[in-house]
C-alpha cells in the first residue's frame, strides 16, 4: 500500500506543484493520476519514487515510512515517457540492468532477463539494441526491465504517449493484463482520460497540485465532483450551462427543467449533461435547449452536433443517419436521469428523473 499524508512540494521561486495532498493507494491496485500538463501528477509520481524530496509530508510504502529513503532502496520500478533505454546495450543487458546494480551474478541476471523477455514476447530480440526496435518494442523492453527486479510498486510516467493510436490500444490491453497477472501496485500518470478510464481501478483527477476527485472510472464519469472534473473527463466535454432557480424550476439556456431538492429560489447553478446523454428534437419542447445547428463532426458510428443557442454552444451525439442539416433549428433534449447540478464549485445533486 502507498500512503501519502500532507504531501507538499514547493520548488524554488515558490511554485507549489503538490499542495497538502492525502492519498491511500491499495495493495495491488492499478491507480491513475490524471490531469492537464502542469497539474502536479508527474511531481507526485517522482516524489513516490524518491526522485523528488517533499517540502513537507510523508510517503509510506508497504507500511514503512520511506520519505527520506533513497530511490534505490524503495523497491519501486519506474517506466519513463521516453523509456530511458541504454542505446549502447542490447535488450538483454537493458532488461538485466537493475539486477546488475543489485550485483546479481551475470549468469543469473541474464537468465532472469531471458525469462522476463519470453513473458513479453521479446525472446527473438535479445541481441538487438534499442535503435533497432520499434516504439512498441522499446516500450516492452522498458516494462521488462521494470518487471525483472520484482518490485513492490510500478510507477509509469505516460509510457504510452510516444506510440501511435493503434499501438496505444494494443499496449493498454497488454499493460492491464500484465498488471493483473503480477498483482503489483501500479501508479500510472497520464493526461489522456481515455487511458485512465480504460486501465485504472481508481482515478485521481488533479489540478493545481490538488486532488479534485478520487473514485472509480464509473464514479468519475457519471458523478464528476466539480465542473473542472466534468469538463476534463469524457471523450467529449460535458455541456456546462449557467442557470438560475425560480421556485422548483431550473431556467437554463431557454429550457425549463425540474430542480433537485435543496436549492433556494434565486440560486445560481451550473447545469451539466454529457453530449452522449443529449438528444435532438426537430420540434419545440419546454424541457429542451433551442438553437441552430452550427457544426457537425463525424465520429464514425455517430455524429457530434453543435447547437448554437445564443452565446452558448451545446453538443449532442446523434446516431449516424439521424443528423440534422446545418443551419436548421433544433432542440437539444437532456436526459434528466443523467443530468447534474453544481452550486459554486461542487456537485449539488443529480436531476430527478
Amino acid at each position: 500500500m502507498i500512503s501519502l499524508h500532507g504531501l507538499t512540494k514547493v520548488y524554488p521561486g515558490g511554485v507549489c506543484a503538490v499542495d497538502e495532498l492525502d492519498l491511500e493507494i491499495a495493495d495491488g491496485e492499478f491507480f491513475a493520476l490524471l490531469g492537464p500538463s502542469g497539474c502536479g501528477k508527474t511531481t507526485l509520481l517522482r516524489t513516490i519514487a524518491g526522485l523528488e524530496t517533499p517540502t513537507s509530508g510523508t510517503v509510506g510504502i508497504g507500511g514503512a515510512d520511506v520519505t527520506t529513503t533513497p530511490p534505490g532502496r524503495r523497491d519501486v520500478a519506474m517506466v519513463f515517457q521516453d523509456y530511458a533505454l541504454f542505446p549502447h546495450m542490447d535488450v538483454t543487458d537493458n532488461i538485466a540492468y537493475p539486477l546488475r546494480v543489485k550485483k546479481t551474478p551475470k549468469t543469473e541476471r541474464h537468465a532472469k532477463a531471458a525469462a522476463t523477455a519470453a513473458r513479453l514476447s521479446l525472446s527473438d530480440m535479445l541481441t538487438r539494441r534499442p535503435g533497432q526496435l520499434s516504439g512498441g518494442q522499446q516500450q516492452r523492453v522498458a516494462l521488462a526491465r521494470a518487471i525483472a527486479c520484482h518490485p513492490k510498486v510500478f510507477l509509469f510516467d505516460e509510457p504510452l504517449s510516444n506510440l501511435d493510436a493503434r499501438l496505444r490500444l494494443e499496449a493498454r490491453t497488454f499493460l492491464k493484463r500484465l498488471q493483473r497477472e503480477l498483482a503489483v501496485t501500479t501508479v500510472f500518470v497520464t493526461h489522456d482520460q481515455g487511458e485512465a478510464l480504460a486501465l485504472a481501478d481508481r482515478i485521481a483527477v488533479m489540478s493545481g497540485g490538488r486532488l479534485m476527485q478520487v473514485g472509480t472510472p464509473t464514479e468519475i464519469f457519471q458523478r464528476p465532483a466539480t465542473p473542472f472534473v466534468a469538463s476534463f473527463i469524457g471523450a467529449t466535454p460535458m455541456n456546462l450551462l449557467p442557470g438560475d432557480v425560480r421556485g422548483d424550476v431550473l431556467h437554463v439556456a431557454g429550457a425549463a427543467l425540474p430542480a433537485p431538492p435543496g436549492l433556494t429560489d434565486g440560486d445560481h447553478i451550473t447545469y451539466g449533461v454529457r453530449p452522449e446523454y443529449t438528444d435532438l428534437s426537430a420540434s419545440p419542447r419546454d424541457d429542451a435547449f433551442p438553437g441552430t445547428v452550427a457544426v457537425m463532426e463525424n465520429l464514425g458510428t455517430a455524429n457530434l452536433v453543435t447547437i448554437e443557442a445564443g452565446d452558448t454552444l451545446i453538443q449532442a451525439v446523434v446516431p449516424e443517419g439521424d443528423e440534422p442539416a446545418l443551419g436548421t433549428a433544433a432542440w437539444a433534449v437532456p436526459r434528466q436521469a443523467r443530468a447534474l447540478v453544481y452550486t459554486g464549485d461542487r456537485l449539488h445533486a443529480p436531476i430527478p428523473a
